[in-house]
């Protein structure tokens, strides 16, 4: 049994499903989505900070002396078909989803008794958003369903008074952050924990080990669950699950700790901004190139998209969700399942990205341009002459190679169309028989 303190549950190994996943989706939804502007932190930004945009945004649109918690029923969520929302992400390739069951804001995503009045069965859409797209995540894809849940609520007054008495007391935990962590682990046995917002307070308030020792020793997701590394100030890239260290984190070389780059497709937002221009997408290209280099130096990726306040995933992000899942159609005997080779990019060739399938033995050379010369040259493999045989991932017939020294080798691609090409962003090369 794990103790509830680090040295104890840090000891605890990464259940393996989440290291062979690779790819996931994260969904931030709530409703910052109604006013939909700027960024998710729409209401600390326009009440706390008073940051001008934002003020501005409302004087121009809403009358006076609108609240945010006057957003909490223009959150209706009425266009919010999980099945849909479920096929998407099974086609986006995806072996995990994350949803948001509540942001800093404090709205609940689901009803719950520690909510009263703001949560999204008693306000706004008046449905358990969370049991509706459990529900169908698990009956028509084969995905791991996580939760991401803020410790800290910005506006909460028993927050606020904890804060005010520099966190000696605990008020706020002890009533409301970790009934809601229990409440939902025991009603949607999520197999990720996400755990976000510290609030500036130290895991012993949030009595973070308390509640990871009771999840991996006697919640119904004990054995299955994964958890990240925010449970307090100072946990962050040191305690907990895998590593996250921060946003959009992708350190480029090997890590000795699982970790994970969480990431936007709308580089200025996690949550919907009816304000996006086209150029604030990442493009498939950016996002590929994200997951090859994330895998390569053993991460995870969670790639998040924000649907509207109607509970529509935006075009756009659809059309993302769907070309990777295409790239990994092709691709994915080089991301799923796979381990760090010894070199973890190419030593000649920039933009080459190197994985290592163990049941195959294969090394996967992953390059993100095709070369005008129609060879490719690496510099880190050691061929076998003979012995070594070079596929390309989604083409049928075997690639000639010449090895031009001790390490290296040279391969000659096939003079492709566009239309012929197995894929179009990336490629892999698979490569067995190498030293």
């Amino acid at each position: 049994r794990y103790e509830p303190t680090w040295g104890s549950l840090d000891a605890r190994p990464l259940p393996p499903w989440f290291d062979e996943a690779k790819f996931g989706v994260f969904i931030h939804w709530g409703v910052f989505s109604v006013p939909s502007f700027g960024s998710e932190w729409f209401w600390w930004y326009w009440q706390k900070e008073k940051r001008e945009p934002y003020v501005k945004f409302m004087e121009a649109n809403y009358p006076p002396g609108f609240s945010y918690e006057d957003f909490g029923p223009l959150f209706t969520a009425e266009f919010f078909d999980p099945n849909q929302w479920a096929d998407v992400l099974k086609a986006s390739g995806a072996k995990y989803v994350v949803l948001t069951s509540k942001h800093h804001e404090g709205f609940t995503m689901w009803g719950s008794k520690y909510s009263w009045n703001w949560n999204a069965v008693d306000v706004g859409p008046k449905r358990d958003l969370v049991a509706e797209l459990a529900a169908s995540v698990r009956k028509r894809t084969d995905l791991h369903f996580g939760l991401y849940h803020s410790l800290f609520e910005w506006f909460n007054p028993l927050f606020l008074e904890d804060a005010a008495n520099i966190f000696k007391t605990r008020k706020f935990p002890t009533s409301k952050s970790l009934p809601e962590l229990y409440e939902i682990v025991t009603k949607y046995q999520p197999e990720i924990i996400w755990s976000d917002g510290d609030g500036n307070a130290p895991d012993t308030y949030w009595n973070s080990t308390g509640f990871l020792a009771w999840l991996y020793n006697d919640s119904p997701v004990r054995d299955s669950v994964v958890t990240n590394d925010r449970w307090g100030v100072g946990s962050i890239c040191t305690h907990g699950g895998f590593y996250t260290c921060s946003d959009r984190y992708n350190p480029g070389h090997l890590l000795p700790h699982k970790w994970e780059n969480c990431m936007t497709i709308d580089r200025r937002s996690w949550g919907y901004r009816r304000d996006a221009h086209l150029g604030d997408y990442l493009t498939i290209e950016d996002l590929v190139k994200q997951l090859v280099e994330t895998v390569s130096c053993g991460g995870n990726l969670l790639m998040n998209i924000g649907p509207t306040h109607d509970g529509r995933i935006a075009v756009v992000f659809e059309e993302r969700l769907r070309q990777m899942g295409a790239w990994l159609e092709v691709n994915g005997e080089a991301i799923y399942g796979t381990k760090p080779w010894r070199a973890q990019n190419d030593s000649v060739t920039p933009e080459v990205w190197y994985t290592f399938s163990p049941k195959e033995g294969t090394v996967n050379a992953i390059f993100l341009n095709w070369p005008v010369s129609g060879t490719l040259e690496l510099g880190e493999p050691q061929a076998k002459l003979g012995e070594t045989q070079v596929k390309l991932a989604g083409y049928k017939e075997l690639l000639k190679w010449v090895a031009p020294g001790e390490k290296g080798l040279i391969i000659a691609l096939p003079q492709l169309t566009p239309k012929q090409l197995p894929c179009q962003w990336a490629w892999t090369l698979q490569l067995t028989a190498i030293n």
